[in-house]
C-alpha cells in the first residue's frame, strides 16, 4: 500500500473518476491494447478489482470524499489511503493520511492544497442545489455542457480546462485535482462507429477515447511536482444483464469497479 501520510505536502494529488466504467470493460480494453496510457500507470500493468461504496455517482463520491475509496474485492480489513479522524476506525494505519475534517477536500485545503474540481456528470453541474453539493467542497470548480455527457469531445474539453486551472496555481503550491470523466456515462454509443445504442463495446470505445486524451494532463502534472494518483470508476452499469439496465441497482456489473493508485516522480530538477 502507498503511504499517503508520507506524501501529503510534497506531492500533488489527482483523483480521476471514470464515471460508470465497468470493471470487465476496463479489463477487456486493457487486454486488447486500447488503453496504452492507462496501462502505463497501472501497478503491474493491471486494473485492481474493487467494490464501490455506492451504486450511483452521488453516493459513491460522497463516500470517496469522506475517505472511503473503493474496497479491494477480497476478504479482510483493508487499510485506507485517506481517512477522517474518528475513534474506532479499523482501517486507519500509520500509512493513512488522516484529516480533521468531514471530507478529504477540506482536509487537503487545511494542509495548504489548492483544490480544483473539473465536473462531468450532472451531480457536478451546479445547475441545482443537488448539483452544487459536491463541487461546492472545492476552492475552484468548473462545469459547462462541453464537459458533460452529451458532448463527444468532453474529455478533451475537461483536460483543456484542467490545464488552464493548473496554470493558474503557483508551482510551489500543491494541488488536489479532481476530474469526473463523463465520457463513459450514457450516452456513449457515438464513440463506436454505426452504433445506435450503448453497450459494453461502445463503453470500451469511449474508454479508448479517454485514454487518448490523457498525455497532456499527465505531462503537465509531472512538470510541477511528484504525483499521488488515484484512477477508478465510481460504479458500473448494466446493459441488460439478467434484465437490469443502468445503475443505482446492486448487481455485480455495478459494484465491481476498476481501481489503480500510483506515484509518479516529478521531472528532473523540479522540487516540491
Amino acid at each position: 500500500m502507498i503511504s499517503a501520510a508520507s506524501l501529503i505536502g510534497t506531492h500533488d494529488v489527482l483523483l480521476m473518476t471514470l464515471d460508470t466504467l465497468r470493471y470487465d470493460v476496463a479489463v477487456q480494453a486493457l487486454q486488447s491494447g486500447m488503453t496504452p496510457n492507462l496501462a502505463a500507470l497501472l501497478p503491474g500493468g493491471a486494473w485492481e478489482q474493487r467494490h464501490s461504496p455506492g451504486n450511483f455517482t452521488y453516493a459513491a463520491h460522497q463516500a470517496f470524499f469522506a475517505g472511503f475509496l473503493p474496497t479491494p474485492a477480497r476478504p479482510g480489513l483493508h487499510p485506507r489511503l485517506f481517512a477522517a479522524r474518528f475513534p474506532g476506525s479499523e482501517t486507519t494505519t500509520d500509512a493513512t493520511y488522516v484529516f480533521d475534517a468531514p471530507d478529504i477536500v477540506t482536509g487537503l485545503a487545511q494542509h495548504g492544497y489548492h483544490t480544483i474540481c473539473i465536473g462531468g456528470v450532472g451531480f457536478f453541474n451546479r445547475l441545482s442545489p443537488l448539483g452544487s453539493v459536491l463541487p461546492s467542497l472545492f476552492a475552484e470548480s468548473h462545469w459547462s455542457p462541453e464537459l458533460g455527457v452529451t458532448d463527444p469531445a468532453s474529455t478533451r474539453n475537461q483536460i483543456d480546462r484542467a490545464l488552464k486551472a493548473i496554470d493558474g496555481v503557483d508551482d510551489q503550491r500543491r494541488i488536489f485535482l479532481f476530474i469526473n470523466v463523463s465520457a463513459l456515462h450514457q450516452p456513449n454509443c457515438f464513440y463506436l462507429k454505426e452504433a445506435t445504442e450503448d453497450s459494453p463495446q461502445s463503453q470500451a470505445a469511449a474508454l479508448a477515447y479517454v485514454d487518448s486524451c490523457l498525455p497532456p494532463l499527465l505531462a503537465k502534472l509531472r512538470s510541477r511536482a511528484p504525483l499521488l494518483g488515484i484512477v477508478c470508476s465510481d460504479h458500473g452499469t448494466a446493459y441488460g444483464e439478467e434484465g437490469y439496465w443502468g445503475h443505482r441497482v446492486s448487481h455485480p456489473v455495478v459494484w465491481n469497479v476498476p481501481y489503480a493508485e500510483f506515484v509518479l516522480p516529478g521531472e528532473k530538477g523540479v522540487t516540491p
